[in-house]
């Protein structure tokens, strides 16, 4: 078990770290965006958060300090809602980066709070973000990077088939590997919802 799971996070490395990078540069640019009084950014955060305050489970949970239903709540929200998805719309290469790009671009921006005021102000402050944020962007890089992978060797597959609807194939194989990374994606999701709504630095 501990080979395979190794070997398909493996096999998956190259397409993880290029949307690792997507994700960085995306939410490189929402930072700066917002840090710099960019209003476009700014309007778009306070919508964003405004809608979650209202409607997102987590957030409802956590405001009415409920943090471990908050924490449980995000963690299936992030694996189930956003991780699922993107890893199957991976069948098709290339729109998994355009969903990463926008949702590294929201993490980035969420780095002010509702005054827009950065959330830099101490290094406890800026470590919390940065740890909540590589939690979930390698725990989704590895999900996604994943269903990338997945789609690459079903494209490969029926090309050499000719592409005949009838012997369409999503390689066993593949399907199984994407299993193996979720064993490894899965408790870092759990880890970052944990200390995102259950750390004392998060004040």
């Amino acid at each position: 078990m501990k080979d395979s799971v190794l070997s398909s996070v493996a096999r998956c490395r190259v397409y993880a770290l290029i949307i690792f990078i997507v994700y960085g540069i995306s939410c490189t640019t929402g930072i700066l965006m917002v840090q710099n009084g960019n209003e476009f950014a700014l309007s778009q955060r306070d919508k964003i958060v405004g809608a979650a305050a209202q409607n997102d489970n987590a957030s409802l949970n956590y405001q009415s300090g409920n943090r471990f239903k908050a924490a449980l709540y995000d963690f299936v929200g992030n694996l189930f809602v956003s991780a699922f998805p993107q890893t199957a719309i991976g069948l098709a290469i290339v729109p998994p980066f355009l969903t990463v790009a926008y949702q590294g671009w929201v993490g980035g921006i969420v780095s002010v709070d509702g005054s827009h005021r950065t959330r830099f102000t101490t290094l406890k402050a800026t470590a919390y973000y940065f740890i909540v944020l590589l939690l979930q962007t390698v725990a989704f890089s590895l999900s996604i990077g994943a269903g990338i992978r997945c789609g690459v060797e079903t494209y490969k597959h029926n090309a050499e088939v000719g592409w005949r609807i009838w012997e369409f194939r999503i390689p066993r194989k593949s399907l199984v590997a994407v299993g193996y990374v979720y064993l490894v994606s899965t408790p870092l999701f759990l880890i970052g919802s944990c200390f995102e709504f259950l750390s004392s630095w998060n004040k």
